[in-house]
């Protein structure tokens, strides 16, 4: 059993709190639904809110970055020229979404930062996580015909249900630059997956 409280602090007390109980893979399938409900909630005089995106409006957002709902960008975040976030994406206060990153259909806790060049798909990252550029959270077994995505809970392989599921990483996660981390990637809180490594669960002993 994957408890997102056991990789993310004060996800009970966050506005996620009644998706909590969630798997993290369940939790980003029904990512679009769960920002549009809480899109419907803010206070306007906090957001800029134009269509199904809503910007706080101490955020900063560069020219050139592509923005597209249902997206929230929270307090203190930074989103840099060239940079893509699409397919139902949360940010918490002061995030960074670095210059030629993407970010697709994933909730982002407070402090976390993508640096140049990321891909983020499907995933759940907690406080204070950081990629360095390049890096990667892959989202889709395309190498295999059976598509879906399986995790390693306690060293055995369970199925998802999902073929479309990248990452949970805990809080204050560090990935290096150029890493790959395969689909069903499960990180506990500080973890450290060193530059140009390949963290793959499925492969894992």
């Amino acid at each position: 059993m994957i408890r997102l409280t056991d990789y993310i602090a004060d996800i009970a007390q966050s506005p996620l709190a009644p998706w909590a109980d969630l798997a993290p893979w369940a939790l980003v399938t029904q990512a679009p639904v769960i920002v549009r409900t809480l899109l419907a909630e803010l206070p306007a005089d906090d957001y800029a809110i134009h269509g199904d995106v809503a910007v706080h409006r101490t955020a900063i957002v560069e020219p050139g970055a592509l923005l597209k709902g249902p997206l929230i960008i929270g307090a203190e975040c930074f989103i840099a020229s060239g940079s893509l976030l699409r397919g139902g994406c949360w940010l918490d206060a002061g995030c960074i979404i670095g210059p030629g990153a993407e970010l697709k259909t994933s909730f982002v806790f407070s402090g976390s930062k993508l640096a140049h060049f990321n891909f983020v798909g499907d995933s759940v990252l907690g406080h204070g996580v950081n990629l360095e550029a390049g890096s990667v959270v892959a989202n889709y077994r395309n190498e295999r015909a059976d598509k879906e995505v399986l995790v390693r809970i306690e060293g055995q392989l369970q199925r998802t249900g999902c073929d479309k599921f990248g990452a949970l990483l805990g809080d204050q996660c560090r990935v290096g630059a150029n890493a790959v981390l395969a689909p069903g990637a499960l990180l506990a809180a500080a973890s450290v997956v060193g530059r140009g490594q390949v963290f793959d669960a499925e492969a894992s002993a």
